[in-house]
């Protein structure tokens, strides 16, 4: 009996928390798999039922095929450098010198400041009439002449994986030098005793340690990378010919810019689809590392 009744109380503790997500979740989800299947437009009422043509026409098109290389490279290039750099960043803030509690407070501010603003920041930055990094390099020598590097195709997806390394890398390193913290340290000073080198010291006794935080890490970033939207609109807003469009972009582009709020709906459902996988499949491999782990 008591047991019916913590369950009961239970479920009745969840219920206002269910119908916020069911209103402000399920309901939208079920309207957009409906209006997924029609031809219906942002403006105007109804559409007519297509069935999956939408989908077929989504996946089969040239523009989702190129937009999903451009987002997996991105989503692969800035995590993977985001996961290097925090490392390093977590194993120099966990040496004890002088000013160590001022760097790491300056560390966390890219990753508190909003995204609008970090992109704002680095769009000025690479502006190619009065932007800092054009004027670094003109006096360093290595540029001539300034250059558009968010005009430019060949270099506008490569500025906006550094601005996305440069927001996201402290994410990597708060929680590598948490992790760090548990090391033990007689276990390090055992290490030095026995003559290990700085690489042995880091491959058999730390890494172990960061194994399964840098895996959530590794989950977190790359599942916000590959459906990154609001730095790379505020900054080229996929441009320049579509050079850095990404999924989400896509999206966006197809229901709003286009007003094919139908085909706009099946292709935000592609993407949930594909981010939903991508998550299933780090869960499981967490809970590998995690198993082996222990």
């Amino acid at each position: 009996m008591s047991g019916t009744w913590l369950t009961t109380r239970a479920w009745l503790l969840m219920l206002p928390l269910l119908v916020v997500m069911i209103s402000v979740i399920g309901w939208p989800l079920v309207d957009t798999v409906g209006l997924s299947f029609t031809d219906a437009k942002l403006v105007g009422t109804g559409g007519n039922f297509v069935g999956i043509d939408n989908y077929v026409k989504m996946l089969s098109g040239s523009n989702f095929q190129r937009t999903l290389v451009t987002t997996a490279w991105f989503a692969i290039v800035s995590v993977s450098a985001e996961m290097v750099i925090g490392v390093l960043a977590a194993l120099l803030l966990n040496q004890q010198f002088r000013g160590r509690t001022a760097l790491r407070a300056l560390m966390i501010l890219p990753w508190a400041l909003p995204t609008v603003v970090n992109a704002t920041l680095w769009r000025l930055i690479y502006n190619p009439e009065y932007g800092a990094l054009n004027a670094a390099l003109t006096q360093l020598g290595v540029l001539d002449a300034y250059r558009s590097w968010l005009g430019e195709p060949g270099t506008a997806l490569a500025s906006l994986i550094v601005a996305d390394c440069w927001k996201n890398f402290p994410l990597v390193a708060l929680i590598a030098l948490a992790a760090l913290q548990a090391v033990p340290r007689d276990i390090t000073a055992a290490s030095l005793v026995d003559g290990a080198g700085p690489f042995a010291r880091f491959r058999f006794v730390i890494l172990p340690y960061l194994a399964g935080p840098l895996m959530v890490a590794l989950v977190l970033r790359t599942i916000e990378a590959f459906k990154v939207f609001d730095i790379i609109w505020v900054m080229t807003r996929g441009g320049p010919a579509n050079s850095t469009r990404t999924l989400s972009i896509l999206v966006y582009q197809e229901a709003f810019s286009f007003q094919r709020a139908g085909s706009g709906a099946s292709l935000a459902l592609i993407v949930t689809l594909l981010v939903t996988l991508l998550a299933v499949g780090y869960a499981a491999l967490v809970r590998k590392t995690a198993g082996s782990a222990a």
